[in-house]
C-alpha cells in the first residue's frame, strides 16, 4: 500500500466575501505542482456561500462534476434546462461532456450553505452533457457505506462517466469501517468531513484526507463520530 497525506491545514484557501473555499488541489489562483490531483480525481473544494450569493452561469466540459451539499441550499440552473434545489442528504452530478453552462446560488436569505465539489476526469470525452440529483437515506449510511456515485447505478446511485464509485458514512466511535477496493487498478481518497479515524496507520481529524493505492482492502477505525466520503476511483488518467 502507498500513501498520501492531505492535512486539512494544508489546503489552499480563498476568501471573496461571500465565498469561502478551501482547495485539495490546484484550483483557480491556488497552484501547488505537488498537489495537481489524484488519480482521477482533479478538485475537491470546500465551499461556504454566504446567503443569498453563489455562482453565475460559467462553461465547463469533458469533466464529472459531483455536489454533495453539507448545510444549507443550493439552487442550481443550466443550460440544458433544468433547474432545482438541493440540500444535505443529496447528491448531484453532471457530467459536462460536450459543453454546459450552470449557476450555483445559496438561495438562503439567512443562512449560509456549505458543500464539496467534486470534478473527475471523465472516462470518456465529449458525451451528451447529462444532470441528476437523488436524495439518499441516511440510515443506510449509518456504521456502514452507502455508494451514490457509481458508474453502472448499483444500489440506485447516480451514474458517472468513469470507473468511480462515491461512498458516504455516518460512523460511531469504535466501530471499525472495512473497504474494498473494486478494482484492482483503482485508488481510495478518504475525506473526513466530521469526526476522526485512524487508517494506514495515520490519524485523521475533521477535514484531513489520505490517498491510498496498491491495496486490495483497508480498514478505518472511527475515533469519534464521524462523517466520511470515500472515493474509489482509478488511478490513471
Amino acid at each position: 500500500m502507498k500513501k498520501t497525506i492531505y492535512s486539512a491545514s494544508g489546503r489552499g484557501r480563498a476568501e471573496h466575501g461571500w465565498l469561502s473555499s478551501r482547495f485539495s488541489f490546484s484550483f483557480a489562483e491556488y497552484y501547488n505542482p505537488a498537489q495537481m490531483h489524484f488519480g482521477v480525481l482533479r478538485v475537491l473544494n470546500d465551499d461556504v456561500i454566504q446567503a443569498g450569493k453563489g455562482f453565475g452561469m460559467h462553461p465547463h466540459e469533458n469533466m464529472e462534476i459531483v455536489t454533495i451539499p453539507l448545510s444549507g441550499a443550493l439552487e442550481h440552473r443550466d443550460s440544458m434546462g433544468n433547474g432545482s434545489i438541493i440540500r444535505a442528504g443529496e447528491v448531484q452530478l453532471m457530467s459536462a461532456g460536450t459543453g454546459i453552462r450552470h449557476s450555483e446560488f445559496n438561495p438562503l436569505a439567512d443562512q449560509e450553505s456549505t458543500l464539496l465539489q467534486i470534478w473527475l476526469f471523465p472516462k470518456q470525452k465529449d458525451i451528451k452533457p447529462r444532470y441528476f440529483q437523488r436524495s439518499f437515506d441516511e440510515s443506510q449510511m449509518r456504521n456502514a457505506w452507502q455508494c451514490v456515485v457509481s458508474p453502472d447505478g448499483i444500489a440506485d446511485s447516480l451514474i458517472i462517466n468513469q470507473q468511480a464509485w462515491f461512498n458516504l458514512s455516518k460512523a460511531e466511535k469504535g466501530l471499525l469501517l472495512p473497504y474494498q477496493i473494486k478494482q484492482p487498478d483503482n485508488g481510495a481518497f478518504i475525506f473526513v468531513i466530521e469526526g476522526s479515524v485512524t487508517v494506514a496507520g495515520e490519524n485523521l481529524g475533521r477535514r484531513d484526507a489520505i490517498g491510498l493505492w496498491e491495496f486490495a482492502e483497508t480498514e478505518l477505525e472511527i475515533t469519534s463520530d464521524a462523517h466520511l466520503l470515500l472515493m474509489d476511483i482509478p488511478m490513471q488518467l
